[in-house]
């Protein structure tokens, strides 16, 4: 039997709201805060009742608290392009409201194989793009982004080791009890990564498959933090909910 690595169940100790765990890692000298969480807890959130885009955590916030609902948890999905469409599949509550992305072009999006992640019934999963056209799945949620971090526990073969490419990141990962792990960079000028660091960091935790969601404008919110404040503008939101 597997050995789930101890590393984050002994970080994550700040428990928060709808189950969900937050805490910090320390891994080959970066430090990362990471949220834990069920894949039936999960949403994704890109535009309101209007048809306009949230755009930032304060905003999805203040949206779902007229519904009777309180937002517990906050992360910037995948890439999106200038006007805040997602750049590829983006599938929420079952409805797909933008397709899947198969073309060629620049930036870590097209940095082939990227992928999906998504949850079909209580199970979460990530695939290479190709590899989930063709299977089928009827998900409730999906969020298409890039490059892969891993697959099948196989590193991007485009990473290098020794990039001097260290930024802000994060990233989403699926942990070998099936819950979801979503990590971030701390936010400073010495704290970056680059890809290949990070995709270690998430085989570390246990992960066989990990999704690169975006960098630079990267948040994770919590009620610890406060107020979510109206800042960034983001296209797709993960997001825990529960009922007031």
């Amino acid at each position: 039997q597997r050995l789930i690595p101890a590393l984050v169940f002994l970080a994550l100790s700040t428990a928060v709201a709808a189950g969900g765990t937050r805490g910090k890692v320390v891994h080959d000298g970066v430090r990362y805060d990471v949220y834990r969480c069920a894949p039936d807890e999960l949403r994704v959130f890109w535009k309101n009742d209007a048809g306009e885009s949230h755009g930032n955590f304060a905003r999805l916030h203040a949206d779902l608290a007229r519904k009777g609902e309180r937002l517990v948890f906050a992360m910037n999905g995948g890439i999106f392009e200038p006007e805040g469409a997602p750049s590829g599949l983006h599938i929420e509550d079952g409805r797909e409201l933008h397709p899947l992305n198969r073309a060629d072009g620049e930036g870590n999006f097209f940095l082939k194989p990227n992928g999906v992640f998504f949850i079909e019934g209580k199970t979460a999963r990530i695939l290479e793009t190709d590899e989930y056209a063709r299977a089928n799945a009827t998900p409730r949620l999906a969020v298409q982004s890039g490059p892969l971090l891993l697959r099948a526990g196989r590193t991007h073969p485009a990473f290098r080791p020794d990039s001097k490419n260290r930024l802000h990141r994060n990233g989403v990962g699926i942990l070998p009890d099936g819950s979801v792990i979503f990590a971030i960079t701390e936010f400073d000028l010495e704290n970056g990564v680059n890809l290949h660091r990070f995709a270690e960091f998430f085989r570390a935790q246990g992960c066989e498959d990990a999704l690169f969601l975006d960098g630079d404008l990267s948040l994770m919110w919590t009620p610890e933090d406060g107020p979510p404040k109206p800042i960034n503008n983001l296209g797709a939101i993960f997001g825990v909910t529960e009922r007031d």
